[in-house]
């Protein structure tokens, strides 16, 4: 009889944690709904994950608690991976006095580009001050200040309407970013003078033994530390 209780006490203790993991799941989405960044259908599908805890307590009866358990898990680590996104995004957002939302844009396409998060949103900074219709003398639009030419060459059918568009005109300049980073043998410094200055007349100066530099690779690689995400507690793997 008290291996019994003992036996229930422990399903008892399983149960709750399950509860609980399911209400943290659930409290993580509408957190992440609050801090922006992240849409209603991800932070919904965040939230529909909290029925994992249901199905978990109803596994225990049916002996299946490990395997609910293990997806449980995976729902955990989704949520710390999002909660820290929203995080950064956040401590980007009030570094620079920009929305959440056009923070995280930043943020996830400079990651899904292969450009640092900090020299991403420097060089907006910079090149346009965070002005979505910028436009320089130069013609150069947008966010990243992009020319049509430059733009053609990554999107056959870019307008000026298009490259306005927010994510079009920030993935272009990080790709052309990243392009020129690899055209110049990973020199950080001499890509952005590229951007900036143009390719041809970089490599032209470098040819006849001169400097490209112009202060821009410097105001655009300041020394400033990223922002790190906030630990998570709470959250387990």
């Amino acid at each position: 009889m008290a291996q019994s209780n003992a036996t229930a006490d422990q399903v008892g203790r399983r149960i709750e944690q399950a509860a609980a993991r399911g209400g943290l799941v659930l409290g993580a989405a509408f957190l992440l709904s609050a801090l922006g960044g992240w849409s209603q259908v991800r932070a919904r599908a965040v939230a529909d994950s909290a029925a994992a805890a249901v199905e978990a307590t109803s596994a225990l009866s049916a002996g299946q608690f490990d395997v609910k358990r293990n997806a449980s898990g995976a729902d955990a680590r989704l949520v710390r991976i999002q909660l820290e996104r929203a995080a950064t995004v956040g401590t980007y957002a009030r570094r620079f006095g920009i929305e959440p939302e056009l923070a995280g844009a930043i943020l996830d396409i400079a990651r899904e580009e292969g450009i640092a998060a900090s020299t991403a949103f420097r060089l907006v900074q910079v090149e346009s001050n965070f002005k979505s219709r910028a436009r320089s003398s130069a013609d150069a639009l947008g966010y990243t200040q992009v020319q049509i030419p430059t733009a053609r060459y990554y999107d056959r059918s870019i307008t000026e309407k298009k490259l306005m568009q927010r994510d079009v005109n920030l993935r272009i300049g990080f790709r052309y970013l990243k392009d020129l980073l690899e055209q110049f043998g990973g020199d950080m410094h001499l890509a952005l003078l590229a951007y900036n200055r143009g390719p041809a007349r970089v490599e032209q100066i470098l040819a006849e033994g001169g400097d490209p530099g112009n202060g821009y690779s410097s105001a655009v690689l300041r020394t400033e530390r990223a922002p790190a995400a906030a630990p998570m507690r709470g959250v387990v793997d």
